[in-house]
């Protein structure tokens, strides 16, 4: 029933070999990629507004096109450095790779959380202003924002749980809609004014004047828009994502972006100064500029139900570059090794999953109100830039490559320009809730730490030298078939062996392939070795180890299909510390759940005690 279930929600299971027909090109790696960035000039004006206009009135205007620009020349920045960091580095990884490889661990962990936590914040504040661009259009359906973003929130996730494919093909065509009708608004709204001369008037009275413009005020205002850059390093996070060659790809992606960031944003900021919309919170600043330029007619209700739909559509930046940061962390042992395991259509499904999870958390204590979550949203974004920008600074200082001061001046200009921003962003947003990231970076940095100490510790407890060779004398005459369960060639394997030695002589070692780089590496390992006992592999196309198992226990040169009993030994580790458990896979559980089931099977179960 459940398998039918999930099926429906998310499609067959693929093969690993069909991944390469699971990856984007640049048409499809736009939206899917670039959607964050993208989307969020529909916010970011308004939150400049937000701070401008209760101060300085109808001036707001002038100062917010500045800090437009300003904004827009940050992205030209990022966007030459982000190029650099692709050439660099092609396995993805972004900012946590680049920081950890030329910075240290503790610099790429914190790059690391970072992007963790903006990642979590890029789905709930899109789909919170996606619920409010929606409410905006139907204001009775304000009451039930929250339900309504907890209800995107689950479609958004099944929709990436099917793989990257289907979900660029499911929510790419609405990330071109919204791009195209910002282009038709902002077309609009020039020509109406300027060669018709049409000045509506605002629709909401403005704030009366009660002080000038200061630099604090400026750079606060500056430090809000921020959040329209966010999402600009998911190319570089994503690289693996894309067609081959996946660089180049990649490269064509972000010269897109950085060119629709500009036009919409810059233009959406120019309508502002035109037709002078005021902040108000049942109505966003996009839908009184689209219903001055347009009425209250079909485009005005395009505009909200695309700009709805894009603000949605951008949590498909995170769920595209969250679970493939958590896999490279994985494999590196900074976080539960789970993370690094495809999912039945190719995705990287726990992360999704997750992801999911924390999303509709903030969701809940948040209230679905977006204005609270951004407070939290740029601070993480900035310090990720600034520590991958100091990375490659110092990468091409150190390598003295071909036209590394040319390079390198560049990093260090984007590595400048956004340590400034992060200040500004840090001391600005600090008592309106970037406190809260200050306190919880370090503690995801202290926990993957942990989890890294307890797999290096278990690593060592289970490391095998040439000298533990097992004595093949003490296999005993019996014929019984025994087969071993083999993962990985360690201590816990060779309890396993000494222990099967005292039931049979007839034994073999199985192992499923799931992974032909590490079953390379174990062929190595176990030729070196020299355990006394026949290697047999399996290759499972659909990364399933149960079905592989059984398969071969039935097949006719074991002896269970004759009514004889096979004994399946099974490696478990004892774990001295409940949460050490979420590090492990537990395959072992559901394997012998399946085993228990066949008659003529017998489980022997080993375990082998990690000591902290």
């Amino acid at each position: 029933m459940f398998s039918k279930l999930r099926e429906l929600l998310i499609g067959k299971t693929l093969k690993t070999e069909e991944l390469e027909g699971e990856k984007l090109n640049v048409f499809w790696g736009l939206p899917i990629l670039s959607s964050d960035a993208v989307s969020s000039v529909a916010y970011a004006g308004e939150e400049i507004l937000i701070v401008l206009i209760g101060v300085i009135g109808f001036m707001a205007y002038k100062y917010m096109f500045y800090a437009a620009l300003c904004i827009v020349v940050l992205l030209c920045i990022l966007v030459f450095s982000y190029r650099q960091t692709i050439d660099s580095y092609p396995s993805g990884g972004g900012s946590y790779i680049v920081a950890k490889d030329n910075l240290g661990t503790i610099p790429g962990l914190t790059a690391g959380a970072s992007l963790t936590i903006d990642y979590i914040l890029t789905v709930a504040v899109s789909i919170c202003a996606g619920t409010a661009a929606l409410t905006s259009a139907v204001p009775s359906l304000l009451q039930h924002k929250v339900a309504i973003a907890l209800i995107m929130l689950v479609m958004i996730t099944i929709g990436n749980l099917r793989g990257v494919k289907e979900s660029s093909k499911l929510f790419g065509v609405p990330t071109y809609l919204f791009i195209s009708s910002c282009v038709i608004l902002i077309v609009t709204g020039i020509v109406r004014h300027f060669i018709f001369g049409y000045s509506p008037a605002p629709l909401y009275p403005l704030p009366q004047a009660i002080g000038d413009i200061t630099l604090f005020l400026f750079l606060r205002a500056f430090a809000s828009g921020c959040t329209a850059l966010s999402g600009v390093e998911a190319v570089s996070n994503g690289i693996p994502n894309f067609k081959e060659p996946s660089q180049k790809t990649a490269k064509s992606v972000l010269g897109l972006l950085a060119f629709l960031v500009f036009f919409i944003f810059g233009g959406l900021s120019f309508l502002s100064t035109i037709y002078h919309p005021v902040p108000h919170p049942d109505v966003t600043v996009f839908a009184q500029i689209a219903q001055q330029v347009f009425g209250k007619n079909i485009m005005f209700y395009i505009m909200q139900i695309t700009t709805a739909l894009i603000l949605v559509m951008a949590a498909n930046t995170a769920y595209a570059g969250l679970p493939l940061l958590l896999s490279l962390m994985a494999q590196d042992g900074f976080v539960p090794r789970q993370f690094s395991q495809r999912g039945n259509r190719l995705s990287f499904s726990n992360g999704i999953i997750v992801l999911g999870a924390a999303s509709a958390l903030l969701i809940i204590l948040f209230r679905a109100d977006t204005h609270l979550l951004l407070p939290l949203y740029a601070v993480g974004v900035f310090l990720s830039f600034t520590l991958s920008q100091v990375g490659m600074f110092l990468k091409w200082k150190r390598s003295k490559t071909l036209g590394w001061k040319h390079k390198a001046f560049i990093n260090g200009l984007g590595a400048l320009v956004t340590f400034i921003t992060v200040i500004l962003i840090g001391i600005t947003k600090f008592f309106h809730g970037a406190w809260l990231v200050c306190i919880i970076i370090p503690l995801l940095v202290y926990f993957m730490l942990k989890i890294k100490k307890h797999y290096t510790n278990v690593a060592e407890q289970l490391k095998l030298s040439l000298e533990q060779r097992p004595n093949n004398s003490a296999i005993t005459n019996n014929d019984q078939h025994v087969i071993i369960l083999l993962g990985s060639l360690n201590k816990s394997f060779l309890k396993s062996l000494n222990c099967s030695k005292c039931l049979s002589k007839n034994i073999v070692a199985f192992h499923v392939s799931t992974d032909p780089i590490a079953t390379e590496k174990l062929k190595r390992k176990w030729k070196e070795y020299n355990a006394g006992i026949p290697l047999i592999i399996e290759h499972s196309s659909y990364r399933d180890i149960i079905e592989p198992l059984m398969n071969f226990i039935e097949s006719e040169d074991r002896a269970s299909k004759h009514g004889e009993t096979v004994t399946v030994v099974i490696s478990q580790f004892v774990i001295t510390k409940w949460w050490h458990n979420i590090l492990h896979n537990q395959t072992g559980y559901f394997i012998k759940s399946m085993l228990y089931k066949n008659r003529n099977v017998a489980v022997l179960t080993v375990p082998y005690i990690i000591k902290e």
